[in-house]
Parts: structure tokens; C-alpha cells; sequence
């Protein structure tokens, strides 16, 4: 484990994959119908990727029309609804403790990050095609991680400094998937530095 004083990044840990299943098998449950796909995306769930130990969750969502629903079936199973948070057709939710979501056994579930995405969504598209590019081109893995070494050591405080420097790296990517550049420059002024 590498420690840099507020991020933290670790060694790829195939317990990411396992703790994604167990909370997917959730979701399903849960949501049932009312979910298209439950997709395990960020730097867990690319094998060998070094990345800050949590897990990125994103819920694809057929219809605005269903999106209330699920909201409402995310709060009670102890997710507080943060609204989209500056991107358009994504909900955001954040655990109300160690134990969301909560299932019949209390258990403590690892950090992880839930996010509720409109199929077609621009920020859904980014994750699935980086997170796809990655998986079929294993040279870029160690690339992108000694980048993300090097920022979180540059900018150890500093998460929002730490995405913008990652941005270049993620954008040239996402070109060569074919990713519109109208798109491109969405995801640009959404990782500008605040």
C-alpha cells in the first residue's frame, strides 16, 4: 500500500471485484427491473490498475420517468440522494454509514461510490469506454499508474488538482474510442480545477 498523506492508492486487490459483486447482487435485488446493468467502473475494476481502495458503482437507468424510483429505493436502503452534482443525467449517493447498504445482516461494506446513470449518458460512456479501453490494452495500465503515483505525490492534499492531471491522460484515451469531442470537452470542464 502506498500511503501519500490524504490520497491513498494501493496495489490492484482482486477483493474490489468481490466486494463489487456482493453489492451488485444488492443492487438487482433491490431495484430488480428498475435497473438495466449494474457496472463496476474507475481504476477497481481494471485488474493490475493501482487506485485509491474504492469501489465506483454505476446504476444504468432506462428512463428519467424510473429514475425517481430508484432514488427512492436507494434511501432506504441508507443512501443519502446528492443530486447530480454538476453532471447531467448522473445521481449521486453517499452512504449514511459503514453498514449502506443495509441488508438483513448489518454487515460493514468497504468505501465505495454509488452513482445512478440515464443509459446514453455522457458520464456513463466515459466510464464504461476508459474502463473497456483499459481492460483491452494492458501497456496503458501501468502508464496510467505511474501517473496517478506521480499526482497523488504532487498534489497529496489536493484531489481536485490530482483529477485535472489526469484528465490529459483520460481524454487522449477516450478519442481513440471514438468518444465525440463535444463530449471530450464536457468531461474537460467537469475535471477543471475548481
Amino acid at each position: 500500500m502506498e500511503r501519500k498523506s490524504g490520497i491513498i492508492l494501493e496495489e490492484y486487490n482482486p477483493a474490489w471485484h468481490t466486494t463489487f459483486e456482493q453489492l451488485k447482487s444488492v443492487y438487482q435485488e433491490c431495484l430488480q427491473d428498475l435497473v438495466v446493468s449494474v457496472e463496476h467502473v474507475g481504476s477497481t475494476s481494471v485488474v493490475g490498475l493501482a487506485a485509491k481502495p474504492i469501489i465506483d458503482i454505476d446504476l444504468v437507468i432506462e428512463s428519467k420517468e424510473t429514475m425517481n424510483k430508484v432514488i427512492e429505493k436507494l434511501i432506504h436502503l441508507g443512501y443519502r440522494h446528492q443530486g447530480d452534482l454538476g453532471i447531467t443525467g448522473r445521481e449521486s449517493f453517499k452512504r449514511l454509514s459503514d453498514t449502506t447498504p443495509l441488508v438483513a445482516n448489518r454487515r460493514t461494506w468497504p468505501p465505495h461510490h454509488l452513482y445512478a446513470c440515464l443509459q446514453g449518458n455522457t458520464g456513463l460512456s466515459n466510464h464504461l469506454q476508459f474502463r473497456n479501453y483499459l481492460r483491452q490494452h494492458p501497456e496503458k495500465i501501468s502508464e496510467y499508474a505511474r501517473l496517478k503515483k506521480q499526482l497523488a505525490t504532487l498534489y497529496p492534499f489536493d484531489m481536485d488538482q490530482y483529477v485535472a492531471g489526469k484528465t490529459g491522460f483520460i481524454t487522449e484515451i477516450l478519442k481513440q474510442t471514438g468518444i465525440s469531442q463535444t463530449e471530450i470537452d464536457q468531461i474537460v470542464e467537469q475535471n477543471k480545477v475548481k
